[in-house]
Formats: C-alpha cells, structure tokens, sequence
C-alpha cells in the first residue's frame, strides 16, 4: 500500500469532504471513493460508517486514520528534510487567512513570494478565525494569518502587524471633516458593527465596555468589504483597521477619523504548527511575512 492512501484517508477524516480530500490530492472524488475502498478490502473490514451527512469512522477506522496520521507526518518531515538539505524550494503550501487580512495585507507579501519561488504553488484560503487554528492543528494549513490572535496549544504565534482603528464615515457624513471622535459620540450614531463571533468584534465590544459605553448595532457583517459599501450609503458609521480604507480614502468616498479616547489597534497574527519540520517553502513564505512585519515597523516609526 503506497502511503498516499494513508494521507487520502486523513484528508477525508480531518476535511470531513470527499471534494476536499479529492482538491487536497489532485485526484477526483470518485477516486477518493475507489481508495477507501480499496483499503477496505485490503484489511477485509470497513473503515467508515456509511449513510451519515459526516464521515464516521468505525472502531477499525479509528485505528487506521491514528495510524495514518502518524505515517504522513513522518514522511512529510522525511520530504521536507530532504528538500532543506538539497535547498530545493518547490511544491505547495496552503495558507489560510481572514478576509480582510487576505484582501488588504497579503498581496505584497505574495508578490514578493511568488516572483522569488515560482516554482511553489500557493493555496489560499479564506476561513473563520477558529477554523483556521482547527485547520493548522489538523495539518491542513500550513500558515494561517489571523487578527487579535490568542494562545493555543501546540500553535506557534508570532507577530505580523498592528494596525490603527479608526472611525469611518460616509463622505457626505456631517462628521466627515472632523480629525476626530469621541467613542462616546459613536454610540449616538447608526454603528456598522462586525459579525459578534469575529475578534475583530469582541475586541472592539470590549474597548466601549471598558469606557462604559453601549453600542447597539444597527447591522452586523462578517465581511470587511459589505462594511464598507454599507458606510458609503450613509447607513451607519463603523470602526474598522485603517488600512482597510486606504482606496476609499483615495477616492473620496469614505472618511477616517481618530478616536478621540485613545490609540487602539489591531494586532495580526502569523499561526503555524509548533515542533513540525518546515519545508523550504513553508520556511521562505515565513521569511517573507517577517520582512514585511519589518517593513511595517520601520513605516510605523518614521510615520
């Protein structure tokens, strides 16, 4: 049995997709289907409870997928150890980010990546806070980039950018030529807020609380961009990162004022998984995330 079986199986199990485990291996999902079976037959019991919306295992699958976890992260750490010692930087990587990180931070550092290691191919994704921390204990990311990131066992945390929150308001807002605002004055206006289980949200709920403020939100979203389009319609007011704004800010159709109360930012967050080895390509995209941290330091210091 040649050990892509195994990784098919573990894909399945930690996706819970037959089209993703069929998108993580090149192959169809039809395959996929032919390789679990084929497994089956192979030790002469089933591995999967058939019938269910998920993929169930049986006392026998279980055995198998601890099994095959461990066999394809032993031979992964076995490629990427080869791969260092020749200095070969080619493959993939999957790297999993918020949206508005992935919109707005990303894109110089994959230029940059892609023009050094085009040989690499990049699969990116964008997911939930948490199910990126599930999908980088699982194995399946290799790099998550996450806002106000938080301790988790076994995930290695290091510091990407803080980014300024501002007030934004529709150009034609009467606020829309002030430098700044008190939190206070927000409460008293329509606020845009973003979706209440993204940290971007409980971070700011936390900062009125701690003013002793209220806010009540006239529209939620989970979209930076859907934010922003509500803002420009006159629909209410938000805090937001500001450079989420800059091609707003550039046209015209959007304001940003400080916060009169204080300095409040947003910090990112570089995720992997603590005590893998590292292909050269997972190491150079971590290179690179880092230049640009520096980069952003520097801007920072000399704004």
């Amino acid at each position: 049995m040649q050990v892509e079986a195994f990784k098919v199986f573990r894909d399945l199990v930690d996706t819970q997709s037959f089209s993703k485990a069929a998108q993580l291996n090149l192959v169809t999902q039809s395959a996929v289907s032919q390789q679990i079976r084929a497994i089956e037959d192979r030790f002469g019991c089933p591995l999967l409870e058939r019938g269910g919306k998920r993929v169930a295992l049986t006392r026998e699958g279980k055995i198998f997928y601890d099994a095959s976890r461990t066999l394809t992260a032993e031979y992964e750490n076995l490629i990427h150890r080869f791969q260092e010692i020749r200095k070969i930087v080619e493959g993939s990587i999957r790297v999993a980010t918020v949206y508005s990180v992935g919109l707005h931070d990303l894109p110089p550092v994959l230029k940059k990546y892609m023009r050094e290691c085009p040989q690499v191919h990049i699969h990116l994704e964008y997911q939930p806070s948490d199910e990126i921390y599930d999908n980088i204990l699982h194995g399946m990311v290799d790099i998550g980039l996450v806002a106000f990131p938080s301790q988790r066992k076994n995930i290695k945390i290091e510091p990407f950018r803080r980014e300024r929150l501002v007030v934004i308001v529709s150009s034609e807002h009467p606020w829309a030529n002030k430098p700044k605002v008190s939190l206070k004055e927000v409460c008293s206006q329509k606020f845009i807020a973003f979706d209440s289980e993204t940290p971007t949200r409980k971070a700011i709920d936390k900062i009125f609380r701690d003013l002793e403020l209220e806010v009540e939100p006239v529209m939620e979203f989970d979209n930076i961009e859907i934010i922003k389009r509500a803002v420009e319609i006159e629909a209410g007011i938000s805090i937001v990162p500001r450079n989420t704004v800059q091609q707003e800010l550039n046209i015209g159709s959007i304001k940003a004022l400080d916060i009169a109360d204080g300095k409040y930012d947003r910090p990112l967050g570089i995720l992997y998984r603590f005590g893998r080895v590292l292909s050269p390509a997972i190491q150079r995209f971590l290179e690179v995330l880092r230049e640009e941290t520096g980069e952003e330091k520097k801007n920072n210091t000399t704004a």
